[in-house]
């Protein structure tokens, strides 16, 4: 073989590998875009935002909660929804009481509407109930962009997760580490690998009828490790967090007899089990020198005037986060 036979393979080798390596880093040619396919105004200070999202191949609507006239530059705060995922009609905008809470304030409030039993993740196989799951995709990608074009935002976004979805909002900000300066979990079993936090995720999607091992896998796939808030938390650093839960005991912050009631009739355990996961979160973030604050109330079963109440005291140090 000649020198120049040699010099001329060499060449084709390098070019075939720079082509490769280009190929591998760029996008995936024609990647869908998430794109807003309806808006319907409510009000001057609401509109139900309709979201298609490529990842599920389907529509998500959300609430959307905006000063009038819907101000350019202001931030963004993502509440996620309960278990039923908003669909069964139990939510922040039903029973939070955010559109009173929010009147005035210069901040936009997104209120999605899915992701019910998902524990708010990625799944790796299709539930032949629940369909496809992509909500880390959804919420830490696809929704942001859609929100951030339509509402002209800062750019600038929190993110707040109830019950289910409260362990989840603090994962969502570990693996979007630059898509949200805070994060507040209420009343939730942050934990994916420790007892009670397994067992949480597990009886989560089993409630709803899903295989929660469509989820991440059997218990030893690493996914379980790399979802866990506790064992990830110091990733968490550098992030406003705040944390809450309630004794498990009815007591006033319920907002009545009604509600108290009910509390005693399962929401109570439900709230003690979210206490013990919750103070697992914080002693952990504590063992890491991780500033955040954890409420712990001396009442509250797992009840709407619980989760509002946190949610009020929790927006002072998530607004000044986001500059609102």
């Amino acid at each position: 073989m000649t020198t120049f036979t040699i010099r001329r393979a060499l060449s084709l080798l390098l070019a075939a590998v720079i082509a490769a390596v280009t190929l591998a880093a760029a996008p995936a040619a024609g990647a869908a875009q998430a794109r807003v396919v309806g808006v319907r105004e409510i009000s001057p200070r609401v509109s139900l935002v309709s979201v298609y999202s490529p990842a599920m191949k389907r529509v998500v609507s959300s609430h959307v909660l905006h000063p009038a006239g819907k101000p350019a530059g202001l931030p963004s705060f993502y509440l996620l929804p309960g278990a039923g995922g908003a669909e069964d009609g139990i939510s922040w905008y039903n029973h939070g009481g955010v559109k009173q809470f929010f009147a005035g304030k210069r901040v936009n409030v997104v209120l999605p509407i899915g992701g019910r039993f998902s524990m708010m993740t990625d799944w790796q196989r299709r539930d032949p109930l629940l369909g496809v799951n992509e909500w880390q995709s959804f919420f830490t990608r696809e929704l942001p962009e859609a929100i951030d074009r339509t509402f002209r935002t800062s750019g600038v976004n929190a993110l707040g997760g109830v019950s289910m979805s409260a362990g989840p909002a603090l994962d969502l900000a570990i693996q979007a580490p630059r898509r949200f300066r805070a994060v507040a979990a209420y009343s939730g079993c942050p934990g994916t690998t420790d007892p009670l936090g397994r067992l949480a995720a597990t009886a989560i999607p089993m409630r709803g009828g899903a295989n929660p091992f469509n989820m991440w896998g059997a218990y030893d796939n690493p996914a379980w490790i790399k979802h866990d808030p506790v064992v990830n938390a110091g990733k968490l650093r550098g992030k406003t967090i705040f944390l809450s839960a309630g004794s498990g005991l009815p007591g006033p912050v319920d907002g009545g007899p009604v509600e108290a009631l009910g509390g005693m009739f399962g929401g109570n355990v439900l709230e003690a089990i979210a206490l013990s996961c919750t103070t697992n979160m914080s002693n952990k973030l504590r063992s890491l020198a991780i500033g955040h604050r954890f409420n712990h109330r001396p009442d509250g079963t797992h009840s709407w005037g619980l989760f509002a109440a946190d949610m009020r005291l929790s927006w002072p140090m998530i607004a000044r986060a986001i500059g609102a």
